[in-house]
């Protein structure tokens, strides 16, 4: 399915605010309110859009530190560690990537102690480098037509 012009618009609506009434929508971009829930329909049934989400501040919460945590795999270590860094409470997401680490993890801790007992469960998998978050500078920015 390719996006339109219309459905551009649509997606920028829904990643400023994903709770905006279809009617809303549809005055924003000029058509009906059913014309909008129908397009978002064949935009959901063909994964463009994947899901609605709540965001949630982890230090209103209650934690401390935000870190960014990068993992080296020792030789073998790799798939292993694919499937236990899903059971992790502290990973908030996880990505694989190219370069001289094999994985980034931006986590959320309640404070250094434990950062501590975190990275040493890491450590077993492989070598470790660790950032702490001081702010936010670019947060949830929406995704844009290619040009």
């Amino acid at each position: 399915m390719s996006i339109d012009k219309l459905n551009w618009k649509i997606l920028k609506c829904l990643q400023q605010n994903a709770r905006m009434s279809n009617a809303e929508i549809g005055r924003q971009v000029g058509i009906s309110s059913p014309a909008v829930s129908e397009r978002i329909k064949k935009m959901e049934d063909a994964e463009i859009i994947q899901g609605y989400t709540t965001f949630v501040s982890p230090f209103e919460a209650g934690y401390q530190l935000k870190a960014l945590i990068t993992i080296r795999a020792f030789m073998g270590m790799l798939k292993p560690f694919l499937e236990k860094v899903k059971t992790y409470d502290e990973v908030v997401n996880c990505y694989r990537i190219t370069g001289n680490e094999n994985i980034v993890m931006e986590v959320v801790l309640k404070n250094q102690r434990h950062l501590e007992s975190f990275i040493d469960q890491l450590i077993t998998y492989g070598e470790t480098k660790t950032q702490i978050v001081l702010s936010h500078v670019v947060k949830h920015s929406e995704i844009k037509p290619l040009k």
